[in-house]
């Protein structure tokens, strides 16, 4: 039995926290899987104690976020977009904005970046990681981000509509994660396998 359950953002457990500790439990009790989440997860936990608004962006050095692998209902194919920004294939994510709940930022995120209604996000992470966020458009200065990661699943004909934050979106299969092409890095190839791999023991 795997532990988690699935959450719509109409449950109770997706309501807003402006409570740094909540998203800090969240990050304590994720069980690391590799060596690069065990680094993220001490990352994530030292930098939090220093900096007490680490969930809102007015810490410029770095701040939370919530990310999500986004599947398709049966669980083979998951859904990158063309960040317009940055010009790369990525995983729909976005800031914490002082949102404590993670799992419920991470829906809100990949609601407003995938336009599908109905996503279901699943309670515990699937993902740690730690990146420097490099605006190639220089519009804002580089800054880390701190990210927890989560597994999310679309409903069945789910039909996706990109917004102004991507340039395009794209439905993948596990076997194209090395595509040249898409040039994915491998943190986001990591966070796909991991939910490529939950969703195969969930059915």
């Amino acid at each position: 039995m795997v532990a988690g359950r699935w959450l719509t953002g109409n449950s109770k457990s997706l309501t807003f926290a402006n409570e740094q500790a909540q998203a800090m439990k969240t990050v304590a009790n994720f069980i690391p899987r590799d060596e690069v989440q065990i680094a993220a997860q001490n990352k994530i936990i030292a930098f939090a104690k220093l900096n007490k608004d680490a969930l809102h962006r007015s810490c410029l050095e770095g701040h939370f976020t919530g990310s999500s692998w986004v599947v398709n209902y049966e669980g083979d194919k998951g859904l990158i977009l063309l960040h317009a920004k940055i010009k790369r294939w990525l995983q729909p994510g976005g800031h914490a904005d002082g949102d404590a709940c993670l799992a419920g930022v991470a829906l809100k995120e990949a609601t407003e970046e995938t336009g599908i209604a109905g996503l279901k996000v699943w309670s515990n992470p699937i993902d740690l990681d730690v990146h420097l966020f490099q605006n190639r458009a220089k519009a804002e200065p580089d800054h880390w981000h701190f990210d927890t990661r989560f597994l999310i699943r679309a409903p069945e004909g789910a039909l996706e509509e990109r917004n102004h934050e991507s340039d395009e979106l794209r439905w993948i299969a596990e076997e194209e994660l090395e595509d040249p092409e898409l040039q994915l890095d491998p943190s986001t190839q990591r966070l796909a396998r991991y939910g490529f791999a939950l969703m195969s023991r969930l059915g």
